[in-house]
């Protein structure tokens, strides 16, 4: 089974999946990050693409991804950098990523290397829909991954229902429709947006994402979903830390109360 499925299916409640960006805040350290986030508890990690043109991110990741292709960081060194993950971390992985770096190393090569070095599935955030179905969604199910859809407080019901039925692995509520960052909290508008798409009593989990980092926002998250996706606040505290993941995710785990 798919770890991604399987951690949905053994544990659907309070999850904590970490975002944070392959080559920053130093070029070599991705897998140490990796691996001290799993041995902390940490139940779903995302791992960055870094990208030129981070439209959907705030400046705390965007600068993340500035210092990480400085740093040199390449989608083939991250692979490389990957190659023996798999010998002592069993959580899910994902790679998320915008699409031009992904078109230009050759999608299906992207999928057969993230298959090989045991990523479970993607996030591409400006991929359209249209064509996810149209060229990308077999290719992906032909490696065993699962691709993540987003959704955001402006997608309709019907497009909720249509990309909670052709995703797999969980959907990606998006908070608001601004770019990434930390909140304090979670106003009426966006916690009525919660519970509107867990009304919809989909078949596939979701996760909320954007704007998490303190108790409040966390809690509200996983009240309307299966767990919180957490990405600026701990990049920003891993960058506090000069790399330091061990003292960064425990900060931030006392920060949510977890």
């Amino acid at each position: 089974m798919n770890r991604i499925d399987n951690l949905f299916s053994t544990r659907p409640q309070r999850l904590l999946s970490i975002y944070f960006c392959a080559g920053a805040p130093t070029p070599d350290g991705t897998a140490d990050v990796i691996r001290t986030l799993a041995r902390e508890g940490v139940d779903m990690i995302e791992i960055g693409i870094p990208f030129s043109d981070p439209m959907a991110d705030g400046p705390v990741i965007q600068d993340a991804a500035t210092k990480a292709l400085r740093n040199g960081m390449t989608l083939e060194k991250l692979f490389s950098q990957l190659e023996d993950i798999r010998r002592d971390v069993d959580i899910p992985l994902i790679l998320m990523g915008y699409l031009n770096p992904i078109f230009r190393y050759g999608f299906e090569a992207f999928c057969a290397r993230c298959a090989s070095v045991g990523v479970d599935g993607m996030i591409i955030p400006d991929l359209p829909f249209k064509d996810y179905m149209e060229s990308y969604k077999d290719v992906a199910a032909r490696y065993g991954l699962r691709f993540i859809m987003l959704i955001t407080p402006e997608t309709s019901e019907e497009r909720v229902r249509l990309i909670g039925e052709h995703s797999s692995g969980f959907i990606y509520m998006v908070s608001s429709a601004a770019t990434t960052g930390a909140q304090k909290d979670f106003d009426a508008r966006k916690q009525a947006y919660f519970k509107r798409i867990a009304d919809l009593d989909l078949d596939i989990p979701r996760m909320v994402g954007f704007g998490i980092s303190n108790r409040q926002t966390f809690d509200a998250a996983c009240e309307y979903a299966s767990g919180g996706i957490i990405g600026s606040r701990f990049v920003s505290l891993l960058d506090e830390t000069g790399g330091d993941a061990q003292k960064a995710i425990r900060r931030l785990k006392s920060d949510i109360g977890l």
